[in-house]
């Protein structure tokens, strides 16, 4: 089927419109003018009949003889003709010079209803011109001894009528031409607009997420046009992101698979190969197999946080969370010599599940204490205050640059990227701990400590359980 264009779909739309407008200005005007006409004719003709009526009511008989004698002073102006019958409708008086009717019989209609004792009117205009016939009984000590009827052809009238008509259709005309020419051309400047928004749509569909639709103008299609960009703007930031993770976490992934090749490589290939170094390679492989483990495990829990799929949320106290997973970290920090320690200030229900709670505490505490010094500490804290709880992570390691501060949280983001391989980071946990944390309705910030080292400091809203006092 063959597809009709927005602007012939607006331009017949209007024409349809001012078409309908159109015919009815040229046909009630008319209208009332016809009945206007008809309704003076027919008080004008009536009374023309009464008149003649009257004259005629005081005969006992009427004849031929004594009726042009009644109606010798009666005037029938603009009547074209009058008849006058007898009861049995024998024409007696007839005005017309050419081809009388006297002694014939008239069968009009009018007639005819007027000797049963009817007053008839009826108007038309037809042939251009107005036809009028109006006839009434003549009545003499109640009986009907006759009829008179009066028809009056006009042409004035009919003629006034006509070129009413015609400055109607010459003004109509004038209209619609204007309005022809009007609806193309707003319908080509609104389907212009649209076509633009269409166009950049479409260069969107293809992938072209920089296009914009470039549309002036102060109306709804600008507002449409406004919140088109604003997606595509968010379309496109979301794209490059898309394509960092990817190339990233291809980048990320390649350098653990590339280290187990090169050393699985070196085994194989190597034939007298001592046990000791043999160990040794496998070991290494172990470990890049472990870390390949977590950066798997971090881009699938990634993957869950970014398809909105959750772990299932409730109330869930902190502190024994915090608890275990210090608990969990003392052994790694006591090989790093680091004083890892926690406080409970204010203990604190938030809406969220354990997993979640433990996978930001865990992670956090964690990288404290991986990029620490020997001797150094690592304090986490639960406090807050009626509306919200916060949690401080606190160390005084080596610190994070003030320029790296605002994008700590993006994926793949390492401040120093050969110390994170070092100490086995990928990348992904402080991004897993900020969606988290975000999803769940809270805030993270991370702002450097005064005499070195780093502070996280995570905010969730504080639940209250049934009966616990504020």
């Amino acid at each position: 089927m063959k597809r009709v264009g927005l602007q012939t779909k607006f331009s017949v739309s209007y024409i349809a419109i001012i078409l309908a407008v159109l015919v009815l200005m040229n046909t009630y005007p008319l209208l009332v003018s016809e009945n206007l006409v008809f309704r003076s004719k027919e008080t004008t003709l009536k009374s023309s009949v009464s008149v003649m009526v009257t004259a005629l009511s005081g005969l006992e008989e009427l004849t031929e003889e004594n009726v042009a004698t009644a109606l010798t002073l009666v005037e029938a102006t603009g009547i074209s003709r009058v008849l006058i019958t007898d009861a049995a409708g024998c024409i007696l008086y007839d005005t017309r010079e050419t081809d009388s009717a006297l002694g014939r019989y008239a069968f009009y209609t009018e007639v005819v209803r007027a000797l049963h004792g009817y007053d008839e009117f009826f108007s038309e205009f037809a042939e251009d011109a107005f036809h009028s016939r109006c006839a009434s009984p003549v009545i003499y000590r109640s009986e009907i001894i006759g009829a008179v009827y009066a028809y009056e052809y006009d042409l004035e009238q009919a003629m006034l009528l006509r070129s009413l008509q015609t400055n109607l259709m010459r003004i109509s005309g004038a209209v619609l031409i204007a309005v022809v020419v009007l609806s193309l051309l707003l319908s080509r400047v609104l389907t212009r607009r649209f076509g633009s928004l269409a166009g950049a749509i479409r260069k969107m569909r293809e992938g072209s997420y920089s296009s914009r639709a470039e549309i002036g103008g102060h109306d709804e299609i600008r507002e449409i046009a406004d919140e088109f960009n604003s997606l595509a703007d968010r379309l496109q930031s979301t794209e490059d992101a898309r394509r960092r993770f990817v190339s990233d976490a291809s980048h990320e992934l390649k350098t653990p698979l590339a280290g187990i090749r090169l050393l699985s490589d070196s085994i194989l290939q190597t034939e007298q190969m001592d046990m000791a170094t043999v160990r040794e390679f496998v070991g290494d492989i172990e470990k890049e197999s472990e870390r390949l483990t977590r950066i798997t495990e971090n881009l699938l829990r990634l993957t869950r946080l970014d398809s909105g799929v959750a772990d299932e949320a409730g109330p869930v106290a902190i502190s024994p969370v915090l608890e275990r997973a210090v608990r969990m970290l003392r052994p790694v920090a006591q090989e790093r010599a680091v004083d890892l320690t926690y406080e409970v200030e204010r203990e604190g229900v938030v809406f969220a599940s354990e997993d979640d709670l433990h996978q930001v505490i865990y992670n956090l505490a964690e990288n404290a204490v991986k990029y620490n010094r020997p001797g150094g500490f690592v304090r986490v804290t639960l406090s807050g205050g009626d509306t919200e709880c916060l949690l401080t992570v606190e160390d005084d390691g080596i610190g994070i640059p003030a320029e790296d501060l605002p994008r700590i949280f993006d994926r793949f983001y390492r401040v120093d990227k050969m110390r994170s391989r070092a100490a086995g980071g990928t990348g992904l946990g402080l991004s897993i701990v900020s969606d988290t944390v975000r999803r769940r309705g809270g805030s993270i910030e991370a702002r450097a400590r005064e005499g070195g080292g780093s502070v996280f400091l995570v905010r969730l809203p504080r639940v209250w359980k049934d009966g616990e006092d504020a």
